[in-house]
């Protein structure tokens, strides 16, 4: 019968080796040819507290299922993972040590709202779309809420570890808006008009000719230099260029259809594109206006830089307080040569 791990646990921490013979766990049964096939062991102490081959397993099989949709990975790439979750595991149990420690709490109301706040960002109408959600990821709502629980502890544990003991000047943020301008420009913009002749895929072959000729006759006229507000009025089969002339009025790259857009973009103002085809139809685009970004006034986004300044320098500090948490801990790795 396999050990009751959390019942070793709760007693006083006293014979934590002896528990890691216990905890080697063999089935002779399933094996070949009588050799024994570990399926448990203890791979790591952290200060007394266990980490075991199972739970090294178990987290790293869905890491293990991503990296393989992109390679096939071979016993070093599993093992390489299986590591890299070990030392992840370790760095957790430091951290809940230090949760437990600094008698950090998480209310109920604050995983409810955490929950909503999923929800909303991700336009989640109800609870059940959630638990969809997750079920799609292989979760349940409560190893949901367990995992949400340990992020808000850790985010409580940053804040009163980490965060506290960061500033951010304003000389900074000033520093890094003037050294990254592309980054707080605004997008380029495109003001343009089209001509649209209605067709699909599955229209008749002798249909879909006729559109494309009297597409490339009006084509011909626009590239002549005929009005093309005009051309629009008389020829577009979108019902608004009777009033607009075709306009498209104003819109930034990503907001078009793909093949309109790569047309736009190799475009200068006053160009006419040759036939687009999309799977709606034929189009003909003039290009009226290209209008670069603007860098964005400092004061507009001066809370978002001293944001991102913010969090670096946590995500850096964190890193800095794990690796001297670490260094104070008592961490023993076991040798499981052929497992890990």
């Amino acid at each position: 019968m396999i050990p009751d791990v959390c019942r070793f646990m709760n007693r006083k921490r006293v014979g934590v080796h002896s528990l890691a013979a216990v905890l080697l766990l063999v089935s002779c049964a399933a094996a070949p040819s009588g050799h024994a096939a570990v399926v448990n062991a203890v791979a790591a102490l952290v200060n007394d507290e266990i980490i075991t081959l199972h739970e090294i397993n178990r987290e790293a099989q869905s890491v293990i299922r991503e990296a393989e949709k992109k390679e096939r990975l071979d016993d070093a790439g599993r093992s390489q993972i299986k590591r890299q979750v070990l030392d992840r595991l370790v760095e957790k149990r430091l951290v809940d040590q230090k949760v437990r420690e600094l008698n950090i709490r998480v209310s109920e109301e604050e995983i409810r709202q955490a929950i909503e706040d999923v929800k909303k960002q991700n336009n989640m109408a109800s609870q059940e779309i959630l638990v969809a959600a997750l079920a799609g990821q292989g979760l349940s709502f409560e190893q949901y809420r367990s995992q949400l629980r340990e992020q808000i502890e850790k985010l409580k544990l940053v804040s009163q570890e980490v965060r506290s003991k960061i500033q951010v000047g304003e000389s900074e943020v000033r520093e890094f808006y003037d050294a990254n301008p592309l980054k707080y420009t605004e997008d380029e913009t495109f003001r343009a008009r089209h001509i649209y002749f209605r067709t699909s895929e599955k229209s008749p072959a002798d249909e879909i000719k006729r559109t494309m000729t009297t597409a490339l006759m009006v084509l011909a006229e626009a590239k002549g230099g005929r009005n093309f507000a005009e051309l629009a009025r008389a020829y577009s089969e979108d019902p608004a260029a009777r009033k607009d002339g075709g306009d498209l009025g104003v819109f930034r790259k990503g907001d078009m259809l793909p093949e309109l857009e790569r047309a736009v973009m190799a475009m200068k103002p006053g160009d006419v594109s040759e036939l687009v085809y999309t799977s709606s139809g034929f189009h003909i685009v003039r290009l009226e206006e290209r209008i670069a970004g603007k860098l964005k006034p400092f004061e507009q986004v001066k809370g978002e830089v001293e944001e991102l300044l913010y969090r670096k320098k946590s995500e850096e500090r964190f890193s800095q307080w794990a690796k001297e948490l670490k260094s104070r801990a008592s961490i023993e790795i076991k040798e499981l040569s052929g497992l890990l």
